[in-house]
């Protein structure tokens, strides 16, 4: 006797998200479906303009993922063009993408993601000191304390005594599933309510050189828009640049202090988890952080693995790469457009919906179904982290050891590399990206005051747009996933655009060939304690970090005003 379950809306994530699950008699996940609940119609929006505005319209994908859209935006139209980006372009645009970076992998795991895991009601019961001298015995951070535990512990206490848990309101406080002592919930709530003043930081470096967040407004195709003059107050100028430093020292701290200790110890505790959450084994990643102006060096790797086979691997190696162009399509059987014309290229990709209501074995998600060489692909950090074991990448493996190091101190038993295809392997790798993404910060930052120390400050190349046609993709490793834009260009203006997003990778429905997307195909097989309450599947779907407003877009062709606004 099966079961079914519907979760509308999976909460703590970006957009509207549906989860079925068909739950067999053992209470185990034997079927699965993830569904995009909003319409996609900015690529729409985007034809017939041009397509120096494309980044700017392209960030409003989504509130959240702002940056990222701006950068394969412009890197889409430099590419169409074969335009080449100032040394000191590419090195300001690193930073943004990194601090955003740091920025999203704090968020993610501490407030989407944590309460999957900490029972925070909890805490009420742990006893400060042990709390901290347990703090103490992992890290050195400053803010483990017993006086900093003692204090979380009261202001957990008033709240819960106000009989309003406000940002902790609804969780399955409780649950047969949550394993963490009161002493390890404490201390796991004390580091949730400092990463918000944290993930600031991060911001903050984002602002200072993008104008503001979220919806940069500094990028350009040729560049960036940020003049340098290092005695000048109204450019970017030596007092800004040592801010960003300073942001940067204080990311660095906090996330090998507390961040990668803190996954560390979630893998520790819950190590079943280490054996779930497998799904799509074929991976996919980009390099990033371009070291040139041509694109094709890079600080980071990227490629595909087929099956997880690390012997396989194809790398990708710069901007442009036929591997990617030529192997890219997305399915819309099971998705609410128009379509019968099998899988299509980007290049010539639809976006035309056709709703027809929520049909299991037809169709039902906005999200569409790429393919990479046919088949469906994992994007994300952990195939980031995979691609730099396959290409021996040493900074990216130093800190996966540390990482992985810590969790077999903490269990005093061996993890085999196999236990990343998992639902805390996802958590483990994006921890360790993190820590790879202040490294970056620093490594950009420096080479950005080295080449200005040389005389050079340019940042900008004027792009020239011929007659006739032209295409392009720009790809960027998002904090989700690979992104990538493509465009094509005709008589200077759009004539068809679209984004395929690393949240279209993981949500995506059944392809063509009716093969799961990898949030469908990572939960069969999970054991549910409640199906009442599913607390296991969403552990697994967050560990993706699901961005659906990037995934499926919006939009009114009746042009109705959904929202005024009145400055008073």
């Amino acid at each position: 006797m099966t079961k079914r379950i519907t979760i509308d809306p999976i909460t703590r994530i970006e957009g509207h998200l549906r989860i079925d699950c068909e739950v067999d008699r053992d209470g185990r996940v034997n079927d699965a479906w993830a569904s995009g609940t909003m319409w996609r119609g900015v690529e729409q929006i985007l034809l017939g303009r041009d397509p120096r505005d494309a980044w700017a319209i392209t960030q409003r994908f989504c509130g959240v993922c702002t940056t990222v859209h701006a950068i394969a935006s412009v890197r889409a139209v430099e590419n169409a063009l074969d335009l080449h980006i100032p040394l000191n372009a590419q090195y300001v645009r690193n930073m943004m993408i990194a601090a955003h970076a740091v920025h999203d992998e704090i968020v993610h795991f501490y407030h989407l993601s944590a309460l999957d895991w900490v029972d925070v009601t909890s805490a009420l019961k742990a006893d400060p000191v042990k709390t901290a001298q347990l703090a103490e015995s992992l890290s050195e951070w400053p803010l483990n304390g017993r006086h900093e535990m003692k204090a979380v512990k009261d202001r957990l206490a008033t709240l819960v005594g106000s009989g309003q848990l406000g940002i902790f309101a609804n969780g399955y406080w409780g649950h047969p599933a949550m394993k963490l002592s009161p002493e390890v919930n404490l201390l796991a709530v004390a580091h949730y309510l400092q990463a918000l003043e944290v993930q600031r930081k991060a911001n903050k470096i984002v602002s200072i050189l993008g104008s503001k967040t979220p919806h940069i407004q500094n990028v350009a195709v040729g560049g960036v828009a940020n003049p340098v003059a290092l005695d000048s107050q109204s450019v970017l100028s030596i007092e800004r640049l040592l801010a960003v430093k300073a942001a940067i020292d204080e990311l660095q701290q906090f996330v090998h202090q507390v961040y990668n200790i803190d996954v560390a110890a979630v893998g520790a505790f819950y190590p079943e988890w280490l054996q779930l959450g497998k799904g799509v084994t074929n991976y996919l990643a980009c390099p990033e952080y371009p070291l040139d102006e041509a694109g094709t060096q890079f600080e980071t790797v990227g490629g595909y693995i087929p099956d997880g086979d690390l012997d396989r691997f194809k790398a990708i190696t710069a901007f442009g790469d036929p591997l990617v162009r030529e192997n890219v399509a997305e399915s819309v059987k099971h998705s609410w457009y128009k379509g019968g014309k099998g899988p299509l290229h980007p290049y010539t990709g639809e976006t035309i919906s056709e709703y027809t209501d929520f049909q299991p074995d037809g169709k039902y998600s906005f999200v569409k179904s790429p393919t990479f060489m046919g088949k469906p692909a994992q994007v994300g950090p952990l195939a980031r982290v995979l691609a730099a074991v396959a290409t021996k990448h040493g900074p990216v493996l130093a800190h996966l050891t540390r990482i992985l190091g810590t969790v077999e101190s903490l269990t005093k038993s061996k993890v085999p590399l196999a236990a990343l295809h998992s639902t805390i392997g996802r958590h483990a790798a994006r921890a360790v990206m993190c820590a790879m993404n202040v490294e970056v910060l620093q490594n950009q930052w420096q080479l950005l005051m080295d080449n200005i120390r040389k005389g050079d400050i340019k940042t900008f190349e004027k792009p020239v747009f011929p007659k006739g046609e032209v295409a392009g993709f720009g790809f960027h490793e998002a904090p989700r996933g690979l992104l990538s834009h493509w465009v094509v260009i005709k008589d200077g203006v759009i004539d068809n655009y679209q984004a395929v997003v690393p949240t279209t990778w993981n949500a995506a429905p059944r392809n063509e060939d009716d093969q799961m997307g990898p949030y469908e195909a990572s939960l069969i097989g999970t054991p549910l304690a409640d199906p009442e309450q599913p607390l296991e599947v969403l552990r697994t779907i967050h560990s993706f970090d699901p961005c659906l407003a990037c995934a499926v877009h919006l939009t009114d062709p009746d042009k109705r005003a959904i929202v005024e606004v009145r400055v008073l």
